[in-house]
């Protein structure tokens, strides 16, 4: 389950872009790996529908230079929670973007669907740092113009792992399960391919952002915007924001070695949102284990969210 390497992993990335800013340098770690040749962007997907969230997909888009990644919004049940320090709409009325509504980009599941029936088998990493409200939905999908699978079959099908910043190992709670239990525990039981957890303990330790903000040769970066608005804005972020999500595409497109080991089972999801796991070689989840000192992630992280267009 390293990632490849001869070749740009073909990735979907689902996100809860906001309430949390962490979202913001993750989208910022796939598009430095895009420009390297290690990803190949196929769709970032919102699992929130606050208004403005396609809006804010597409600016981040836009400024790494691929104005034209598909984005997909949830239309039905799904949460909209936003940002308190409301950096998102501080980008919506500072950077330029083609999509400004909500209403103007597809249903999330429709997009998975569209992207994933043209992909290679087994070949589609999906990378989610937000709710499981899409993936559940794709999962209890139908056939239509598309694919004739069903959602579950399409997955067996085209996607090779999951990798999602979701859990806390060995137990506890945490959020992007816990704001839409019912779906996390029925993605949690019923995807078939290998699936990789980074939980609220490995990104609790790894500070990241100050050398962001504090670079004076980044201009009009609304990455640095992000960062320069929320770090000042809460005393648990002085030394750096703690980074949950960063780490998910880290994984998927780098691999977890050297950083990380993995731990083999199974994760249970209660109705409250909160998690167990059971250790089982037979299990097709996979938690993360830190193999390496913290500063080593946090020092390649932090590096990477200064990652400027090509």
């Amino acid at each position: 389950m390293q990632a490849q390497t001869n070749k740009p992993v073909p990735v979907i990335f689902d996100t809860d872009m906001g309430p949390d800013y962490d979202d913001v340098g993750a989208i910022t770690l796939l598009h430095a790996y895009a420009d390297s040749g290690k990803a190949n962007i196929l769709a970032t997907i919102a699992s929130t529908k606050f208004e403005g969230v396609a809006a804010v997909l597409n600016i981040l888009n836009t400024y790494f230079k691929k104005p034209g990644i598909p984005i997909g919004v949830p239309k039905g049940e799904a949460v909209t929670k936003k940002d308190w320090q409301h950096w998102t709409d501080t980008l919506i009325a500072n950077y330029p973007h083609r999509i400004k509504t909500n209403d103007e980009v597809p249903d999330a599941v429709g997009l998975y669907r569209q992207i994933l029936a043209k992909q290679p088998d087994r070949s589609v990493t999906i990378v989610t740092v937000g709710f499981f409200t899409n993936l559940s939905n794709l999962l209890k999908s139908g056939a239509d113009k598309y694919s004739k699978l069903t959602g579950r079959q399409l997955v067996e099908k085209k996607v090779k792992q999951l990798v999602s910043m979701a859990g806390k190992f060995p137990a506890g709670k945490e959020f992007n399960v816990d704001q839409d239990p019912a779906s996390s525990k029925y993605v949690f039981e019923n995807w078939t391919t290998p699936i990789i957890l980074s939980g609220f303990e490995i990104g609790q330790k790894i500070k990241t952002g100050l050398p962001l903000i504090n670079n004076s040769a980044i201009r009009n970066s609304p990455v640095q915007h992000v960062f320069r608005i929320s770090i000042p804005m809460a005393k648990e972020d002085s030394a750096g924001r703690m980074s949950w999500d960063e780490t998910a595409v880290l994984v998927a497109i780098a691999g977890y070695k050297p950083f990380y080991t993995l731990q083999q089972g199974k994760i249970a999801i209660a109705a409250d949102g909160s998690n167990t796991w059971t250790n089982s070689n037979n299990g097709n989840h996979f938690y993360l284990v830190e193999d390496r000192p913290v500063s080593e992630v946090q020092e390649m992280i932090n590096q990477m969210m200064m990652h400027q267009p090509r």
